[in-house]
Parts: C-alpha cells; sequence; structure tokens
C-alpha cells in the first residue's frame, strides 16, 4: 500500500474549501426584508422560505440581520407586540460578513467564536449569498461520505488512478 507521501487522497486532505462551494450548491439567494417591516411580516416571510434569518436591506445596503432568535428574545420574552414592532428594533445590527473565498473551516471557526448561526457573504460590496450553520454542517457531512466513499475504494483496490 502507497505511503501517505505518495497517497493520491492526499490532496483531497488538504485542500481548502471555500464558501464559494457552498454557495455554488445551494445557489445564492438571499431573503431579506426592510428595516421598517414589522416582526410578524418577517415571521411570515422566513415561515413561507423555510429559513432562519433574513438579510435587513435599507436603500440597496444591508444593515443588519434578524433571526428567528432575535424574534424570540426581542419580542416574545420581551412581551411586545409582533404587529407594531419593526424589524430595525430588533435587528441584530453589528453585521458580520464573509468572502465567497473564505475557507469553510475558517467560516465554522468564525461563527462558533461569534456565536452566531447565519452570516451574509459579499464580494465587492454585493451580498453574493448567506450561509448557516446548517449549510456548513451538511457540506461537512457530504464531503465526509465522499471522502469515506474514496478511501474504501481505494482500500479495496477500485480507486481510479
Amino acid at each position: 500500500m502507497a505511503s501517505f507521501r505518495s497517497n493520491p487522497l492526499k490532496p483531497h486532505i488538504i485542500m481548502k474549501h471555500t464558501i464559494a462551494e457552498i454557495i455554488e450548491t445551494k445557489g445564492g439567494e438571499v431573503h431579506s426584508t426592510t428595516p421598517t417591516a414589522t416582526a410578524r411580516e418577517a415571521v411570515r416571510k422566513m415561515n413561507a422560505a423555510k429559513i432562519g434569518s433574513l438579510l435587513v436591506i435599507h436603500h440597496g445596503e444591508p444593515v443588519g440581520i434578524l433571526t428567528e432568535r432575535d424574534i424570540l428574545v426581542r419580542v416574545i420574552d420581551a412581551g411586545k407586540d409582533p404587529d407594531s414592532t419593526a424589524v430595525h428594533e430588533i435587528m441584530s445590527s453589528s453585521l458580520l460578513t464573509i468572502k465567497p473565498s473564505t475557507g469553510i473551516d475558517d467560516t465554522m471557526k468564525i461563527m462558533t467564536d461569534k456565536r452566531c448561526r447565519h452570516i451574509p457573504v459579499m464580494e465587492g460590496g454585493a451580498v453574493c449569498g448567506l450561509v448557516s450553520i446548517g449549510d456548513l454542517t451538511r457540506w461537512h457531512v457530504r464531503n465526509h461520505e465522499i471522502y469515506i466513499d474514496t478511501l474504501l475504494d481505494y482500500i479495496g483496490g477500485t480507486y481510479p488512478g
């Protein structure tokens, strides 16, 4: 059997995968709302799209992000009326962003360290996607399944090469 140094799978092991791969797979559609929309309107948008966050856009620029947790903590638990509470009152306005070239593992570290579950992807001032911790987890599971199948083929002698 070949040593690790001559292993044809080595490039796969050390290759840096980027957020661009996830955006390519899931698409760059970003669901958004406005700062003046109500919490209820935002919840309806999230429910319709089966997502957990909306990018908040004002005059074409991202100004914040609204998550399910923001609504639970800042509206429901605070006893506010979702029909009269504006998104700008409850959104997270310190917007953390990444680039498509950011590594997937780097993004997981950022999201873990900053305790965020959704992060917009921007390039040249434009939003080109939004990734969630679920997107990263799905990517890792799929990637590990491919890697395991490849290793099994390699061990079984059926790996192309």
